[in-house]
């Protein structure tokens, strides 16, 4: 007769593959520290961060404008996004298409990107191309073209893409309303991508205007990573940006934004849906929040991989969806903590009171030995794959400069996830994570059939998916 293992036995043998497999994802994760980096300050305010790395012979870059979409004009939101678009068409001499052609020509890359606090360009060329890289991101943000043309045919395609998830996408729109209704007059609630309405109002001027307000040397950083001699690129960098003009305008101070204290419903009628997408949030914590580790324990445990538990009860317990997340939006002052998810028409109640029921259970002491041991794993396991290519340095230095945190940001992560205890996800489980009763739920469904049983969440605002805003006054 076979013998059966006893169950303390097996808890013992599981709990040294557990420990075995924790040494192994700190070792690598303690491996991560920040390369040797040189930062420059221009005269005008420029700030450059040059990292060497000669292992292949490529050049990365991420330049930001401090900024972004937080300064966009009231009933304007979207205009530091279209003009980060309008970076790409046409620059200098070149126009759209000779600028896009002398990028492919070399085998480089640059896309721009607009988001709450920054517009970015990033880019990879070959190392032996570095004076035209160079060149290349001089001109797009000292000489860009901002043609007429090209802002109006930029302009329809995002209103057109607005337009395209309404109708397919309704998952991507749910944090949107959410930022737009929690946040309310707050910048952090402007939608970076602009709504149909606001971006059918944006002219020519408007976008000359915001360039000339707040685009310029004193709010740049530049962020190089790769096979480059830094004395050499210094130089170029310095020549090509050290004496551009400061914007034309202060960079405003932000306020933290105020919690909401109690439950309140926004409901988006989208009449011909047979599913159900909802989401919850709150006021979270500022990127320079000294609780890091401990949040990302919790928030893996709670919403931040497969095993969640939010994701085993919404998908893998009762099949209620195929996914449910948690996660922050971590700024200079707090964003937002959220969770999403979808479901059926019909079971949208039951999942939403499921969703509610795991906060709470989150609160009453769910995360437990096992549970912190195994998130400090996967943790301690994804944070080196972050750190491994040239672009991704460059646009971590980028945000190091930006948010003020320095090197120990990264180099004592590993040792901070280490450490953290119970008590102290405990403690930041009662500080940041909302409880279920003060949350905005943000649903958006078949008003008809959901209405009356989303009363009992609390008071209920009503908007319609063909309206052309998001919801922000």
């Amino acid at each position: 007769m076979q013998k059966l293992t006893p169950p303390s036995a097996v808890r013992w043998l599981l709990g040294c593959v557990l420990a075995l497999a924790m040494s192994g994802a700190l070792q690598a994760a303690e491996g991560v520290k920040t390369p040797p980096f040189e930062r420059v300050q221009l005269s005008n305010g420029t700030v450059l961060m040059l990292l060497e790395q000669r292992d292949v012979p490529l050049i990365s870059f991420e330049a930001r404008v401090l900024g972004g979409a937080r300064l966009d004009p009231e009933n304007r939101y979207g205009t530091a996004n279209l003009l980060a678009g309008l970076f790409e068409k046409g620059a200098g001499e070149r126009d759209a298409l000779a600028f896009a052609q002398t990028v492919a020509s070399v085998g480089g890359s640059i896309q721009t990107n607009a988001s709450t606090e920054s517009i970015s360009i990033t880019g990879s060329f070959l190392s032996r191309d570095r004076k035209l890289m160079v060149e290349l991101l001089a001109d797009m943000l000292q000489r860009p073209t901002l043609a007429e043309s090209e802002l109006q045919a930029l302009r329809a395609r995002r209103i057109e893409f607005i337009r395209a998830a309404k109708d397919s996408d309704l998952s991507a729109l749910t944090s949107i309303y959410g930022a737009a209704a929690l946040f309310a007059d707050h910048p952090y609630g402007n939608p970076v991508f602009g709504s149909e309405a606001s971006l059918a109002g944006i002219d020519a001027r408007d976008i000359r205007s915001f360039y000339e307000s707040h685009v310029g040397g004193d709010r740049l950083i530049i962020a190089v990573a790769g096979d480059f001699k830094a004395a050499e690129m210094k130089k170029l960098l310095s020549s090509a940006f050290g004496k551009w003009r400061k914007a034309g305008s202060a960079l405003p101070p932000i306020v933290a934004p105020k919690k909401i204290t109690s439950r309140r419903v926004l409901l988006v009628d989208a009449p011909d849906s047979v599913q159900s997408y909802f989401w919850m949030g709150n006021v979270g914590v500022a990127r320079s929040d000294p609780r890091r580790a401990a949040l990302d324990i919790v928030n893996t445990v709670f919403g931040g991989r497969f095993t969640s538990m939010l994701n085993t009860e919404l998908r893998i317990r009762t099949g209620l969806s195929y996914g449910a997340r948690s996660g922050f939006d971590r700024l200079a002052q707090p964003g937002h903590w959220e969770m999403s998810s979808f479901t059926r028409s019909e079971a949208t109640i039951e999942a939403i009171d499921l969703a509610f029921a795991t906060l709470d259970k989150l609160h009453e002491g769910a995360l437990d030995p096992a549970a912190l041991d195994s998130s400090k794993q996967y943790v301690l396991g994804q944070f080196p794959l972050g750190l491994e290519t040239a672009s991704q340095w460059a646009s971590q230095l980028a945000t190091l400069e930006q948010y003020g945190l320095g090197p120990r940001y990264i180099d004592e992560y590993a040792d901070a996830l280490s450490r953290v205890a119970l008590d102290d996800t405990n403690k930041v489980i009662n500080d940041v994570f909302p409880s279920s009763s003060e949350v905005l739920l943000v649903v958006i469904g078949k008003a008809t059939t959901l209405k009356d049983a989303l009363a009992k969440f609390g008071p209920i605002t009503e908007m319609r998916l063909a309206d052309e805003e998001w919801g922000k006054p």
